[in-house]
């Protein structure tokens, strides 16, 4: 008898509903999904030079995280620090080995998220289930990954930046930042936005499904359809900007509105900007 494809179970399982808690096959395929998450070999999201962006959404792994949430009751863990959650979910710990360097102070990722080797974490910082880090990216002091975002390699995530999570609607795109991005401090990727290779964002800078982004280089407005999501261009540089309100009190009070602009497209210069980060490594 042929075995059913894992996605098959976790979608079975989903629609038990509460009473998943209940059944044994049910867990046994959450496990069996979370390890390969937690191991990279299976995915939120993955590269599909057929889709449309060249992206794919597995919306039956978020369905199965959204499962291992209903599966789980809470537990108390830790040794020198107490943590309550679910059972399900539990810190990740790394050994030598995985080649991931965790530097103390209050740092936590959860099981269920991928940290290829080379990943550098500096705390505090937070890595939630689903997400999915590649080779060579740092995740600096007090920056989120949330949950489904898929961040490629040679990634520098700055201080205090915010990588949006997306688990519902499961069918929704995550953020994607693809390899060699740069995101600068305080900023924040949320809604699905998808930042391409060599992408550089600058401090501040905040992306949504709402905001449209300017390229005063190409003279094209960036927005969010339904079909799609918000995309900066492959080496742009993004800045936070501000545009003139026309109309009413507004234009009245001389008021403007927040907006990123493209100022430039990555170049010899930029890249020397950024050698200090190997030193960091």
């Amino acid at each position: 008898m042929p075995e059913i494809p894992l996605a098959t179970r976790i979608d079975a399982a989903f629609a038990l509903g509460p009473k998943a808690i209940d059944s044994p096959d049910a867990i046994a395929a959450f496990y069996e999904m979370r390890d390969g998450l937690t191991q990279g070999a299976i995915r939120a999201a993955e590269p599909d030079p057929a889709a449309p962006n060249g992206w794919r959404v597995n919306a039956w792994v978020k369905r199965g995280i959204l499962l291992g949430f209903r599966l789980g009751h809470l537990e108390q863990t830790g040794h020198e620090l107490s943590f309550i959650d679910k059972h399900t979910y539990p810190l990740q710990r790394f050994s030598v080995e995985d080649k991931v360097r965790v530097v103390p102070g209050g740092s936590a990722i959860r099981s269920g998220a991928h940290l290829a080797p080379g990943v550098i974490c500096m705390p505090p910082m937070y890595v939630n289930v689903g997400a999915y880090i590649g080779e060579g990216t740092m995740v600096d002091s007090h920056a989120l990954v949330g949950s489904c975002a898929q961040v490629g390699r040679n990634v520098h995530i700055s201080a205090a930046a915010q990588i949006g999570g997306v688990l519902e609607p499961v069918n929704a795109s995550p953020v994607i930042l693809e390899d060699d991005v740069l995101v600068g401090g305080n900023c924040g990727v949320y809604e699905g936005a998808l930042v391409r290779k060599g992408a550089v964002l600058g401090a501040g800078v905040i992306l949504t499904r709402a905001t449209p982004v300017y390229d005063i280089l190409r003279g094209t407005i960036y927005r969010a359809t339904a079909d799609s999501p918000l995309t900066i261009p492959e080496d742009a540089v993004v800045v936070a900007g501000a545009r003139a309100i026309t109309r009413g009190k507004a234009a009245e009070w001389g008021l403007s509105l927040y907006t990123p602009v493209i100022v430039k497209y990555r170049d010899d210069k930029t890249e020397l900007s950024l050698e200090l980060e190997d030193l960091l490594r």
